[in-house]
Protein backbone atom coordinates (compact mmCIF):
# COMPACT_ATOMS: atom_id res chain seq x y z
CA UNK A 1 0.00 0.00 0.00
CA UNK A 2 1.03 3.75 -0.30
CA UNK A 3 2.24 5.49 2.60
CA UNK A 4 4.25 8.51 3.96
CA UNK A 5 7.04 7.04 5.49
CA UNK A 6 10.25 8.04 7.67
CA UNK A 7 13.12 6.01 6.41
CA UNK A 8 15.44 7.43 8.98
CA UNK A 9 15.85 9.90 11.96
CA UNK A 10 16.41 13.34 10.95
CA UNK A 11 14.61 12.30 7.47
CA UNK A 12 11.19 13.87 5.68
CA UNK A 13 8.85 11.53 5.39
CA UNK A 14 8.84 10.04 1.88
CA UNK A 15 5.58 8.59 -0.47
CA UNK A 16 6.25 4.42 -1.25
CA UNK A 17 4.95 1.30 -0.51
CA UNK A 18 4.79 -0.41 3.07
CA UNK A 19 3.93 -3.77 3.92
CA UNK A 20 -0.16 -3.77 4.64
CA UNK A 21 -1.23 -3.85 8.47
CA UNK A 22 -2.86 -7.06 9.47
CA UNK A 23 -5.45 -6.36 12.62
CA UNK A 24 -5.02 -8.21 15.88
CA UNK A 25 -7.81 -9.17 18.16
CA UNK A 26 -9.00 -5.70 19.35
CA UNK A 27 -8.43 -3.44 16.53
CA UNK A 28 -10.05 -2.21 13.76
CA UNK A 29 -8.33 -2.02 10.55
CA UNK A 30 -8.78 1.51 8.99
CA UNK A 31 -8.98 3.12 5.50
CA UNK A 32 -7.76 6.17 5.96
CA UNK A 33 -9.80 9.37 3.92
CA UNK A 34 -8.09 12.47 5.54
CA UNK A 35 -4.55 12.54 7.97
CA UNK A 36 -3.31 15.87 9.39
CA UNK A 37 0.39 17.29 10.50
CA UNK A 38 0.89 18.31 13.67
CA UNK A 39 3.52 19.78 16.16
CA UNK A 40 3.64 15.89 17.45
CA UNK A 41 3.70 14.52 14.44
CA UNK A 42 6.51 16.79 13.07
CA UNK A 43 8.19 15.94 16.55
CA UNK A 44 7.32 12.20 16.28
CA UNK A 45 8.59 12.14 12.46
CA UNK A 46 12.05 13.67 13.40
CA UNK A 47 12.62 11.67 16.77
CA UNK A 48 13.00 14.91 18.86
CA UNK A 49 9.29 14.13 20.72
CA UNK A 50 9.21 12.70 24.39
CA UNK A 51 6.90 9.83 22.67
CA UNK A 52 8.96 8.45 20.10
CA UNK A 53 9.71 5.30 19.55
CA UNK A 54 13.21 5.54 18.14
CA UNK A 55 12.77 2.66 15.29
CA UNK A 56 12.91 3.05 11.33
CA UNK A 57 11.49 2.95 9.36
CA UNK A 58 7.73 3.81 9.84
CA UNK A 59 4.56 5.41 8.53
CA UNK A 60 4.28 9.32 9.60
CA UNK A 61 0.96 10.17 11.54
CA UNK A 62 -0.59 10.01 14.91
CA UNK A 63 -4.52 10.59 13.79
CA UNK A 64 -7.40 10.77 10.77
CA UNK A 65 -10.49 9.97 9.89
CA UNK A 66 -11.11 6.87 8.06
CA UNK A 67 -13.80 3.84 7.37
CA UNK A 68 -13.66 0.92 9.73
CA UNK A 69 -14.84 -2.45 7.53
CA UNK A 70 -18.43 -2.31 8.85
CA UNK A 71 -18.80 0.99 6.30
CA UNK A 72 -19.05 3.01 9.79
CA UNK A 73 -16.80 6.52 9.62
CA UNK A 74 -14.73 7.62 12.58
CA UNK A 75 -12.12 9.48 13.75
CA UNK A 76 -9.15 7.73 15.09
CA UNK A 77 -5.79 8.25 16.71
CA UNK A 78 -2.74 6.83 17.93
CA UNK A 79 -2.24 3.46 15.25
CA UNK A 80 -0.36 0.71 16.08
CA UNK A 81 3.29 1.45 15.41
CA UNK A 82 5.35 1.32 12.94
CA UNK A 83 1.69 1.64 10.81
CA UNK A 84 0.91 5.75 11.11
CA UNK A 85 -2.53 7.22 9.89
CA UNK A 86 -0.41 8.59 6.45
CA UNK A 87 -1.35 5.73 4.67
CA UNK A 88 -4.14 3.85 2.75
CA UNK A 89 -4.57 1.84 5.76
CA UNK A 90 -3.76 1.53 8.95
CA UNK A 91 -4.60 -0.43 12.57
CA UNK A 92 -6.02 0.83 15.72
CA UNK A 93 -7.21 -0.14 18.89
CA UNK A 94 -10.68 -0.52 19.10
CA UNK A 95 -11.31 2.02 22.00
CA UNK A 96 -8.91 4.27 20.03
CA UNK A 97 -12.07 5.17 17.71
CA UNK A 98 -14.47 7.75 17.56
CA UNK A 99 -17.75 8.11 16.02
CA UNK A 100 -17.27 10.93 13.57
CA UNK A 101 -20.71 12.77 13.96
CA UNK A 102 -23.06 13.52 11.15
CA UNK A 103 -22.32 17.10 9.19
CA UNK A 104 -18.99 17.13 10.38
CA UNK A 105 -16.86 16.79 7.15
CA UNK A 106 -13.80 14.79 6.91
CA UNK A 107 -10.96 17.29 6.02
CA UNK A 108 -12.31 19.74 9.01
CA UNK A 109 -12.62 16.98 11.39
CA UNK A 110 -9.08 15.26 10.79
CA UNK A 111 -7.54 19.12 10.70
CA UNK A 112 -9.13 20.31 14.38
CA UNK A 113 -9.06 17.12 16.24
CA UNK A 114 -5.49 16.95 17.33
CA UNK A 115 -5.19 21.01 18.19
CA UNK A 116 -8.62 21.18 19.38
CA UNK A 117 -8.09 18.73 22.10
CA UNK A 118 -5.18 20.01 23.34
CA UNK A 119 -7.22 22.97 25.06
CA UNK A 120 -10.25 20.71 25.49
CA UNK A 121 -8.50 18.01 27.68
CA UNK A 122 -6.84 21.32 29.16
CA UNK A 123 -9.66 22.89 30.01
CA UNK A 124 -12.02 20.10 30.98
CA UNK A 125 -9.59 17.76 32.68
CA UNK A 126 -6.81 19.70 34.11
CA UNK A 127 -8.29 23.09 34.44
CA UNK A 128 -11.81 22.19 35.14
CA UNK A 129 -12.91 25.42 33.80
CA UNK A 130 -16.01 27.21 34.68
CA UNK A 131 -18.43 29.17 33.06
CA UNK A 132 -17.99 32.78 34.14
CA UNK A 133 -14.05 32.45 34.58
CA UNK A 134 -11.94 34.24 32.62
CA UNK A 135 -9.02 32.59 30.75
CA UNK A 136 -5.92 33.93 29.04
CA UNK A 137 -4.64 32.25 25.92
CA UNK A 138 -0.55 32.39 25.97
CA UNK A 139 0.15 31.81 22.34
CA UNK A 140 -2.91 32.05 20.62
CA UNK A 141 -2.21 33.03 17.17
CA UNK A 142 -1.24 29.66 16.14
CA UNK A 143 -4.14 27.11 15.05
CA UNK A 144 -3.68 25.78 18.79
CA UNK A 145 -4.11 28.89 20.24
CA UNK A 146 -6.77 30.51 17.96
CA UNK A 147 -8.73 27.13 18.71
CA UNK A 148 -8.30 27.50 22.26
CA UNK A 149 -9.76 31.06 22.28
CA UNK A 150 -12.81 29.51 20.70
CA UNK A 151 -13.51 26.47 22.82
CA UNK A 152 -12.85 28.59 25.94
CA UNK A 153 -15.83 30.66 24.95
CA UNK A 154 -18.08 27.57 24.26
CA UNK A 155 -17.23 26.45 27.58
CA UNK A 156 -18.57 29.88 29.21
CA UNK A 157 -15.66 31.71 29.73
CA UNK A 158 -16.50 35.48 30.76
CA UNK A 159 -13.55 37.03 29.26
CA UNK A 160 -10.84 36.02 27.48
CA UNK A 161 -6.92 37.39 27.17
CA UNK A 162 -4.97 36.36 24.00
CA UNK A 163 -1.22 36.72 23.68
CA UNK A 164 1.23 36.18 20.81
CA UNK A 165 4.26 37.38 19.20
CA UNK A 166 2.52 38.36 16.30
CA UNK A 167 0.58 41.52 16.97
CA UNK A 168 -0.98 41.67 13.64
CA UNK A 169 -2.49 38.66 13.77
CA UNK A 170 -4.00 39.31 17.01
CA UNK A 171 -6.78 41.36 15.53
CA UNK A 172 -8.10 38.13 13.99
CA UNK A 173 -8.27 36.26 17.27
CA UNK A 174 -10.01 39.52 19.14
CA UNK A 175 -12.36 38.42 15.88
CA UNK A 176 -12.76 34.43 16.94
CA UNK A 177 -13.50 35.89 20.67
CA UNK A 178 -10.72 37.14 22.99
CA UNK A 179 -11.88 40.18 25.02
CA UNK A 180 -8.46 41.57 25.54
CA UNK A 181 -5.29 40.83 23.38
CA UNK A 182 -1.77 41.88 24.42
CA UNK A 183 1.47 41.41 22.08
CA UNK A 184 4.37 39.81 23.60
CA UNK A 185 6.59 42.62 23.08
CA UNK A 186 10.41 43.22 23.72
CA UNK A 187 10.27 45.56 26.38
CA UNK A 188 10.10 43.51 29.76
CA UNK A 189 8.68 45.88 32.13
CA UNK A 190 5.44 47.21 30.07
CA UNK A 191 4.82 43.64 29.00
CA UNK A 192 5.05 42.75 32.72
CA UNK A 193 2.54 45.30 33.76
CA UNK A 194 0.19 45.22 31.00
CA UNK A 195 0.05 41.22 32.65
CA UNK A 196 -0.07 42.58 36.48
CA UNK A 197 -3.36 44.72 35.61
CA UNK A 198 -4.94 41.42 34.16
CA UNK A 199 -3.86 39.21 37.27
CA UNK A 200 -5.25 41.78 39.37
CA UNK A 201 -8.55 42.06 37.72
CA UNK A 202 -8.61 38.61 37.48
CA UNK A 203 -7.22 35.97 36.01
CA UNK A 204 -8.66 32.13 36.21
CA UNK A 205 -7.18 29.65 34.03
CA UNK A 206 -3.76 29.76 31.84
CA UNK A 207 -3.09 28.28 28.87
CA UNK A 208 0.41 28.21 27.58
CA UNK A 209 1.34 27.16 24.69
CA UNK A 210 4.62 28.94 24.26
CA UNK A 211 6.61 28.69 27.74
CA UNK A 212 10.08 30.22 27.46
CA UNK A 213 10.30 34.14 28.88
CA UNK A 214 6.82 34.60 27.96
CA UNK A 215 5.31 32.14 30.40
CA UNK A 216 8.30 33.24 33.01
CA UNK A 217 7.06 36.90 32.42
CA UNK A 218 3.79 35.59 33.51
CA UNK A 219 4.17 33.73 36.44
CA UNK A 220 6.23 36.37 37.96
CA UNK A 221 3.41 39.11 36.84
CA UNK A 222 0.99 37.16 38.62
CA UNK A 223 2.72 36.28 41.89
CA UNK A 224 3.28 40.12 41.88
CA UNK A 225 -0.55 41.17 41.09
CA UNK A 226 -1.02 40.47 45.02
CA UNK A 227 -1.85 38.31 47.65
CA UNK A 228 -5.97 39.40 46.79
CA UNK A 229 -5.46 37.89 43.56
CA UNK A 230 -7.54 34.97 42.51
CA UNK A 231 -5.93 31.27 42.69
CA UNK A 232 -4.64 30.77 39.32
CA UNK A 233 -4.62 27.07 37.42
CA UNK A 234 -1.99 27.66 34.90
CA UNK A 235 -2.03 24.63 32.56
CA UNK A 236 1.47 24.02 30.38
CA UNK A 237 0.61 22.51 26.95
CA UNK A 238 3.42 23.81 24.42
CA UNK A 239 6.94 24.94 24.14
CA UNK A 240 6.90 26.95 20.74
CA UNK A 241 9.19 30.01 22.40
CA UNK A 242 11.36 27.31 24.47
CA UNK A 243 11.92 23.86 26.36
CA UNK A 244 13.22 25.25 29.86
CA UNK A 245 12.00 28.87 31.98
CA UNK A 246 14.00 30.35 35.16
CA UNK A 247 11.41 30.74 38.22
CA UNK A 248 12.09 32.34 41.18
CA UNK A 249 11.40 29.66 44.23
CA UNK A 250 9.37 32.53 45.75
CA UNK A 251 6.88 32.99 42.88
CA UNK A 252 4.87 29.75 43.83
CA UNK A 253 5.15 30.13 47.77
CA UNK A 254 3.60 33.96 47.74
CA UNK A 255 1.36 32.89 45.02
CA UNK A 256 -2.13 30.68 44.96
CA UNK A 257 -0.50 29.45 41.78
CA UNK A 258 -1.27 25.85 40.79
CA UNK A 259 1.16 25.01 37.75
CA UNK A 260 0.61 21.52 35.95
CA UNK A 261 0.50 20.19 32.52
CA UNK A 262 -1.74 18.55 29.82
CA UNK A 263 -0.21 15.97 27.63
CA UNK A 264 -0.05 12.04 27.00
CA UNK A 265 0.81 10.89 30.46
CA UNK A 266 -0.76 13.45 32.99
CA UNK A 267 -4.06 13.08 31.25
CA UNK A 268 -4.87 9.28 31.03
CA UNK A 269 -5.65 8.23 27.44
CA UNK A 270 -9.23 6.99 27.30
CA UNK A 271 -9.89 10.36 28.92
CA UNK A 272 -8.14 12.20 25.77
CA UNK A 273 -10.55 10.01 23.54
CA UNK A 274 -13.16 10.92 25.49
CA UNK A 275 -12.31 14.90 24.84
CA UNK A 276 -12.15 14.09 21.35
CA UNK A 277 -15.24 13.28 20.85
CA UNK A 278 -17.02 15.60 23.06
CA UNK A 279 -14.62 17.93 21.10
CA UNK A 280 -15.91 16.94 17.78
CA UNK A 281 -19.44 16.79 18.58
CA UNK A 282 -19.08 20.34 19.08
CA UNK A 283 -17.27 21.67 15.92
CA UNK A 284 -21.01 22.25 13.76
CA UNK A 285 -23.25 23.24 16.93
CA UNK A 286 -20.28 25.98 18.12
CA UNK A 287 -19.37 27.10 14.51
CA UNK A 288 -15.55 26.15 15.64
CA UNK A 289 -13.29 27.44 12.54
CA UNK A 290 -9.60 26.28 11.38
CA UNK A 291 -7.74 26.99 8.38
CA UNK A 292 -7.21 23.58 6.17
CA UNK A 293 -5.11 23.04 3.39
CA UNK A 294 -6.19 19.98 1.74
CA UNK A 295 -3.19 17.94 -0.47
CA UNK A 296 -3.21 14.48 -1.84
CA UNK A 297 -0.70 12.07 0.26
CA UNK A 298 1.17 11.63 -2.89
CA UNK A 299 2.11 15.13 -2.61
CA UNK A 300 3.74 14.45 1.14
CA UNK A 301 7.11 15.26 0.67
CA UNK A 302 6.37 18.92 -1.55
CA UNK A 303 3.48 19.84 1.38
CA UNK A 304 5.64 18.56 4.16
CA UNK A 305 8.37 21.68 3.38
CA UNK A 306 5.63 23.95 2.81
CA UNK A 307 3.13 23.21 5.85
CA UNK A 308 3.38 26.46 8.81
CA UNK A 309 1.14 27.27 11.86
CA UNK A 310 -1.05 29.01 9.93
CA UNK A 311 -2.99 26.62 8.07
CA UNK A 312 -3.48 22.51 8.88
CA UNK A 313 -2.41 20.73 5.98
CA UNK A 314 -4.90 17.63 5.85
CA UNK A 315 -3.64 15.02 3.75
CA UNK A 316 -6.39 13.41 1.45
CA UNK A 317 -6.56 9.64 -0.07
CA UNK A 318 -8.81 8.36 -2.63
CA UNK A 319 -11.53 7.08 0.10
CA UNK A 320 -12.97 10.80 0.33
CA UNK A 321 -13.29 13.54 -1.21
CA UNK A 322 -12.03 16.95 0.87
CA UNK A 323 -14.26 18.81 2.60
CA UNK A 324 -17.03 16.90 2.43
CA UNK A 325 -19.03 14.74 4.96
Amino acid sequence: MKAAIVPGAGQAPVYGDFPEPVPAAGENRVTVIAAAISHVVKSRASGSHYSSSGRFPFVVGIDGVGRIEDGSKVYFALPRAPDGSMAERTVVPEAHCVALPEGLDDVTAAAIANPGMSSWAAFTERAKLKPGETVLVNGATGTAGRLAVQIARHLGAKKIIATARNAAALDSVAALGADVTIPLIEDGAALEESFIRQFREGVDVVIDYLWGKSAERLLIAAAKAGADAIPIRFVQIGAVSGSDITLPSAVLRSSAIALMGSGIGSVPLDRFIACTGDLLRAVVPAGLQIATTPVPLADVEQAWARDDSTRRTVFTLGQGIPGKA
